[in-house]
């Protein structure tokens, strides 16, 4: 059964996760063999390399597909949108500023109270090591 074996991450979200567990709780009761979170994985993904051509398998590899892409997309251009409904957000529209410091924006006074280093000497230190 297990020939050829190979060890993979799986990142999945809680809910899944969770319903997972409960899958894995009744078969246990049911069948009164001790049935782990990996049997039901394993089992669920045979089960569904044998519905290839299922139109909600497609319908759902690809929503999980275009997810990854928006993601990706996101992350290469340095900065990610605030989520919807954030204060962050809220202030935004209300021409609020933002609480709180980005980096490098204090006066190197302010951030030694705040006990951060002055960027200045990171930054000289940098140049000299190169």
């Amino acid at each position: 059964m297990f020939d050829g074996r190979t060890r993979t991450l799986l990142i999945l979200p809680q809910g899944v996760l969770d319903d997972v567990r409960v899958l894995a709780g009744k078969a246990t009761t049911t069948l009164k063999l001790s049935v782990s979170v990996q049997i039901v994985l394993r089992a669920l993904v045979e089960e569904g390399l044998k519905r290839d051509g299922d139109r909600r398998l497609l319908s759902n590899i690809e929503s999980q597909a275009q997810a990854v892409r928006r993601i990706r997309s996101r992350g290469s251009r340095g900065r990610q949108d605030p989520p919807v409904g954030t204060r962050t957000e809220l202030r935004q529209k209300r021409g609020e500023k933002a609480r709180g410091m980005r980096i490098g924006s204090a006066k190197p006074e302010a951030r030694a109270a705040q006990g951060m280093p002055d960027l200045a000497v990171i930054g000289s230190s940098r140049r000299q090591r190169s």
